[in-house]
Order: C-alpha cells, then sequence, then structure tokens
C-alpha cells in the first residue's frame, strides 16, 4: 500500500487540501488586495487590470504566520525533510504572483525548476539542493482550469539530478540547465484547488506558469520556498528523507 509519502517520491508533489484555515485565508486576500492598490491596481475594477501579472514580495504579518505555520503543512515538511532540517519562518515568504483575466503573454510562462542559491545576482543550483527543502504552492483563491493554475510535470524532478551532478557542489545557473525531451513527454497536472490548498513539491520539480487566464477574477498564489539548513548529504548507506531519496532516485535512473 503507497502511502503520501511514496506517492511524493514517485510524482515529486503532494496537494494538501484545506492547508490553510479559511479566516487566515481571508485575511491573507485582504493584504494582498491592499498591495495591489498600492500599486494603482483595483482587484475589483478590471479597468485597472492592465497588466496580466502583477509580481512583489508576499507580506508579512499574522495572518500569513499562520498560514506558513500551518500544523498540517509542518508535519509534512517533517515527514518528507526530517524535524529540524529545514527553517522555520512565522510567514509565507516568496513571492505572489497575481495573474489577472487576459490574453497577453506574461512573459514567464516557460517550463522550468527554480535555484535556490544567489551567485552574482542569478539563481544558481546544485544536486544536493543547497538551500532549498521544498517549494510550496499556497493557494489564497480558488483555482480553476480557467485561471492560469501552474503545471506540474509529474515525475519530473527524477530527470533533473543527473543533469546537476556534473556541476558538482558549486552547482550551476538553473537557467541554463537543458532539459531533456523525454521531460516534455511526462504527464502533466494542473494545480488547481481551493483557496487554503497547498501544493507542496520537490525542489527540482518541472513545472510552469500557464495562460491565457480566462478567469473571471485575479488568482493570487504564494511560492515560497521551504529553506534547509544544509544541504542534502545523499549518502546510500546513510538514514535519508523522501527528498533526498528522490534525489538518489533519479541519480539511479540510466
Amino acid at each position: 500500500m503507497t502511502t503520501a509519502v511514496d506517492d511524493f517520491i514517485d510524482n515529486g508533489f503532494i496537494a494538501v487540501r484545506a492547508a490553510v484555515a479559511p479566516e487566515s485565508v481571508r485575511a491573507c486576500v485582504r493584504s494582498i488586495e491592499g498591495e495591489l492598490r498600492a500599486r494603482g491596481v483595483d482587484p475589483r475594477d478590471p479597468l485597472t487590470w492592465k497588466k496580466p501579472v502583477v509580481r512583489f514580495a508576499c507580506p508579512e504579518g499574522p495572518s500569513f504566520a499562520a498560514a506558513g505555520t500551518s500544523p498540517a503543512l509542518c508535519k509534512l515538511y517533517d515527514q518528507l525533510v526530517g524535524p529540524d532540517r529545514w527553517i522555520r519562518r512565522q510567514g509565507v515568504g516568496g513571492t505572489i504572483p497575481v495573474r489577472f483575466p487576459s490574453m497577453t503573454d506574461p512573459g514567464d510562462a516557460g517550463w522550468h525548476f527554480d535555484g535556490s542559491y544567489d551567485v552574482g545576482g542569478q539563481w544558481w543550483v546544485n544536486v544536493q539542493s543547497r538551500g532549498r527543502a521544498l517549494l510550496a504552492l499556497f493557494l489564497f483563491t480558488d483555482v480553476g482550469e480557467r485561471d492560469a493554475p501552474t503545471e506540474i510535470l509529474v515525475g519530473s524532478h527524477l530527470d533533473v539530478p543527473r543533469l546537476l551532478a556534473p556541476f558538482g557542489e558549486r552547482g550551476v545557473f538553473h537557467g541554463d540547465v537543458e532539459l531533456p525531451p523525454s521531460t516534455f513527454r511526462r504527464r502533466s497536472v494542473q494545480a488547481t484547488g481551493r483557496a487554503g490548498d497547498v501544493y507542496v513539491c520537490h525542489p527540482f520539480l518541472v513545472h510552469r506558469a500557464t495562460w491565457p487566464h480566462r478567469g473571471t477574477r485575479p488568482r493570487m498564489l504564494a511560492q515560497p520556498a521551504i529553506d534547509l539548513h544544509h544541504p542534502f548529504a545523499l549518502r546510500e548507506n546513510a538514514p535519508v528523507c523522501a527528498v533526498d531519496q528522490a534525489i538518489l532516485q533519479g541519480l539511479r535512473q540510466s
């Protein structure tokens, strides 16, 4: 019988439904709407939606602290990474891309996996996933198929370790890693769900923003990294967590 952790190792993500309490979600949305209004965008007035996406750092405050420290999420992070291996913060963190109904190419919808540490202003990554334990996608609004959902290539995190291994501990700029054609033949799923759902993803999972946004309301999402105290050791003969196991599994694949 497979478990959620087994599914994570094979697929690269777990969808945690209702991970954030409704009252916290509503308070977070009010803060996000305030950030938009400060930028001259009224989230309730389509005449002000001039760009397909507006991006800013995730706000801080009690509501985001409640979302980021959700007991369901903390328990899962412990299961996937190990207690005391990931860095706890009183908030969500990362950036919030608010996507608006639009047929315009937002310019950021290419397939990629994320970098995790800064080298000369670029986001680099190494096979030990220095600095990053997980990627989380916090849905602060309902996201359906028409609402420009994030798209995920199932199992694509297993393709990345072999590409990173030759670069050793120093790593490489994530945008310079060329994914093989076989990655793009993998099954894709859309990160849809209700406000308060969170997708917890392997740091090497290949994903992209989608467009056009054919819905009727702004789509609000946070996409923080769950930070890591120390890079994954990747030792076959040592106890490993689920993220380690997936990286090792990817390295073993021919």
